[in-house]
């Protein structure tokens, strides 16, 4: 306890006699034989160490799946090769092709010789074009369609009708409306792409729960704000679901669509080389179409991550 004592300022404080003791025995230095009552300081706790047989294994359990199925990939294709007499080059041959291809992937030799990075930036550029026209009318139709009872029982008998139908058998009708085989496998893209973009919004626009739109209808808003302040937040991680579907379709689309129709992009690379009888370019670019369908469907990912707050998984 310490206790104040206050004095007039014109007396001084006389120092109490037991005080001034317990000052000079602190002052003290401690004596030779290490007595000192005063506690020693706590010394800090040392800090974790990491857990490195936890992360050892971690590490290996996200690297070495991938590794044996790669590897078993190899394998059987290996083995394929010697059955076949190396008809089908081996993951050697071929490897040693893939080197020399990508070394310059970007010659221009005439419009018939061209290397395989502008024939994948080729098909991308019609990917991206049917995609975006795709989204520009199926996404707003989906909202329309799953908003209106009428609607949805007059478009989903069309939808039912047409979804199923084989890409391959728009080609003719582009070729036939647009008399060019570049706008044809656009049209081709458009409409395979539109159904998942269409029914994935559609539904979730269904699946809103019905307290909100009573909400809406009590405070009186207009369709709207009903779109863009309820609908379309709560349809988002379905509309973005219609997209990742609606990529993947669109590039195995592009790829059956240029073989058909020539020109410049990767289907036709395949096509072309296959005349060439040149086989491990073929093979060269089925990995090239995996690698690239293997990157946007990571980039959707990604991107419905960021939107949805949650994770997406593949």
């Amino acid at each position: 306890m310490v206790s104040a004592i206050f004095h007039s300022p014109l007396e001084p404080t006389p120092a109490p006699h037991d005080a001034i003791i317990n000052v000079a025995i602190s002052a003290q230095p401690a004596s030779a034989s290490g007595q000192n009552h005063l506690k020693p300081a706590t010394a800090p706790a040392p800090m974790p160490g990491r857990d490195w047989a936890a992360l050892s294994r971690s590490f290996w359990l996200a690297v070495l799946p991938p590794l044996c199925g790669l590897g078993l990939l190899v394998g059987l294709w290996a083995l394929v090769s010697a059955s076949t007499g190396n008809s089908i080059p081996g993951p050697r041959e071929t490897w040693l092709q893939a080197l020399e291809v990508f070394s310059n992937p970007f010659y221009s030799n005439g419009p018939n010789d061209q290397g395989v990075g502008w024939n994948v930036l080729a098909s991308l550029q019609r990917v991206a074009v049917g995609f975006g026209l795709a989204a520009v009318v199926g996404i707003p139709a989906g909202f329309v369609i799953g908003r209106f009872n009428f609607l949805s029982r007059m478009f989903n008998p069309l939808i039912s009708l047409l979804r199923p139908v084989s890409p391959l058998a728009w080609l003719p009708i582009g070729l036939l409306v647009f008399k060019g085989a570049n706008p044809a496998a656009i049209w081709t893209i458009f409409i395979c792409s539109i159904w998942p973009m269409i029914i994935n919004t559609a539904t979730g626009v269904q699946r809103v729960p019905q307290d909100y739109m009573n909400v809406a209808r009590v405070l009186n808003l207009s369709e709207w704000k009903i779109a863009t302040k309820i609908l379309f937040p709560a349809v988002l991680p379905y509309m973005l679901t219609g997209v990742r579907l609606a990529v993947g379709t669109a590039w195995l689309v592009i790829v059956a669509a240029e073989m058909l129709t020539g020109g410049v992009g990767i289907g036709f690379w395949v096509w072309d080389e296959w005349n060439n009888l040149n086989v491990k370019n073929i093979i060269i670019a089925i990995f090239v179409i995996g690698i690239v369908g293997l990157v946007l469907e990571f980039a959707l990912i990604k991107l419905a991550t960021a939107f949805t707050f949650e994770e997406v998984k593949a």
